[in-house]
């Protein structure tokens, strides 16, 4: 049994943007002088002290401005979990006297997932909202699962498996109203925004959000390093204490070079994100449609192509049948092609991914699943050399299984 030949020049084509991205070099460019000639700390008087300080603030205003918020809006962190963890726990441990009930949905990334899991170990009350076929959670549903005791909501922008741009402003809008009716500051609307930073719009008053994840690996900018926007008035618990930086929210030496390589990413981002949300729209689809011309037996996860405002742009996840997607990721690594199974974050693990089944698909069609994000240094080029191995791959591969998927079992889900 034979597999496609390899080139004699092994190409590195990377398919895995909502994993991580490359740092940019502009984004290098403006760290550089932090790890050397500003390396002062934020806390100390004296003059290096001051000019780091100086730079801090000045990249706390930068965020804010592309939040629409205000400076004191805006905690540096450690990353899209310590924001996420921070929001959740934040939230539920300082206003437990209030209420313990927390709403979410089945699709959170498991930094949110987790977190209300060792909620519930003590004592708090979770609801896990279903999604639909295509992951979009329904504005009413959110509303409907409203309680006196509720306290929290997270709901994520965009999700990392499947691309699905939730309604974020529509549900904002519902727990709006549900304040302004029962005359209550409850419950807080939270999002985790880490796929949707480089994409979508991020300003917190038209999605009516009170707190907000955002972290530098996914938009070119330094891994270790997050921001959470808090809406003036929210009081939340630090979940790290020490010499009180970060308002007294998130205590340590802030993490100056990878502040400032976040913040000039965000802003390259915020800056080009249509036109490069059209080419990747283009290039997206045209993958697509050479993987639903060569390959048969096929689904598309998620929401329908081309519209950059209901699915993100670089997002593709589709089910090969009668294949398991470990193994179509590791001959493709051999070819010099990289992409997921799901979630980098839980790629160690053998179970299918908690997205798709959320979405209703069998267990065998989240276990063929491969998630393919591009990104800025994608080319055409790139997805025809994908191209000129991936058929030969599933087919070899499904010679080899005994998996045959087409039944009447699974007939609602065939080949799209």
């Amino acid at each position: 049994m034979i597999f496609p030949t390899k080139p004699k020049t092994k190409k590195q084509i990377y398919l895995d943007h909502a994993a991580t991205t490359y740092t940019a070099p502009a984004v290098v460019k403006a760290m550089l002088p932090f790890f050397t000639d500003n390396f002062g700390n934020p806390s100390s008087l004296y003059e290096v002290g001051r000019i780091a300080n100086g730079e801090l603030n000045d990249a706390r205003r930068k965020v804010a401005e592309i939040l629409h918020a205000l400076p004191d809006n805006i905690i540096f962190t450690g990353g899209g979990t310590e924001s996420d963890n921070l929001a959740i726990f934040g939230v539920a441990h300082k206003h437990s006297h209030n209420g313990k009930h927390i709403i979410t949905t089945k699709i959170e990334h498991h930094a949110v997932l987790h977190a209300c899991e060792q909620l519930e170990k003590e004592g708090f009350e979770i609801s896990y909202l279903d999604v639909d076929s295509q992951g979009f959670i329904s504005p009413k549903k959110v509303a409907a699962a409203i309680r006196p005791n509720t306290i929290f909501v997270s709901i994520m922008y965009a999700n990392n498996e499947i691309g699905t741009v939730e309604p974020i402003a529509d549900i904002g809008r519902e727990i709006l109203k549900y304040r302004k009716a029962s005359n209550s500051i409850y419950p807080f609307f939270h999002t985790d925004a880490c796929q949707a930073a480089g994409v979508l719009e991020l300003d917190v008053e038209k999605l009516h959000v009170d707190l907000m994840t955002i972290n530098g690996s996914k938009i070119y900018g330094p891994k270790g390093v997050g921001v959470l926007y808090k809406r003036r008035g929210v009081q939340i618990q630090p979940l790290i204490v020490g010499g009180g930086q970060e308002m007294n929210l998130r205590s340590g030496t802030e993490n100056v070079p990878g502040i400032i390589g976040l913040t000039k990413a965000l802003e390259l981002a915020q800056k080009n994100r249509h036109d490069e949300n059209m080419r990747l729209v283009d290039l997206r689809n045209y993958f697509y449609e050479q993987i639903r011309t060569k390959i048969s037996k096929i689904k598309l996860n998620g929401p329908d192509l081309g519209n950059e405002f209901v699915r993100l742009p670089n997002n593709l996840n589709v089910t090969f049948m009668d294949v398991e997607g470990e193994a179509m990721l590791l001959y493709l690594d051999s070819y010099g092609i990289m992409c997921s199974t799901g979630s980098a974050c839980t790629s160690t693990s053998l179970e299918p991914s908690h997205v798709l089944m959320a979405l209703g698909l069998p267990y065998e069609y989240a276990h063929g699943s491969l998630r393919f994000t591009l990104g800025h240094c994608t080319k055409k080029s790139d997805i025809d050399y994908v191209m000129k191995f991936l058929p030969g791959i599933v087919s070899k591969l499904r010679e080899m299984s005994p998996v045959n998927m087409e039944n009447k079992k699974h007939a609602k889900y065939k080949k799209d």
